[in-house]
């Protein structure tokens, strides 16, 4: 048997989950744009990350390897 408490959750989850997505539509549409990687983390809360970052740490790290 369906309880009526779930649907309402599952309702209100999917009204927040929209809002959420419009209130940063703009930001995660201009960073998508970029190629960045865009994470949810909390209500109105993102991770934007820039994977051009990852040739830096690779760097890094030959060149931890050619100092020793």
């Amino acid at each position: 048997m369906h309880s009526h408490g779930t649907d309402w959750l599952s309702l209100f989850k999917s009204r927040i989950k929209s809002a959420d997505s419009a209130l940063c539509a703009d930001q995660d549409g201009w960073a998508r744009q970029l190629s960045w990687t865009v994470s949810r983390t909390g209500f109105g809360a993102r991770h934007y990350r820039d994977p051009r970052f990852d040739i830096v740490r690779e760097l890094e790290e030959v060149g931890r390897l050619f100092s020793v």
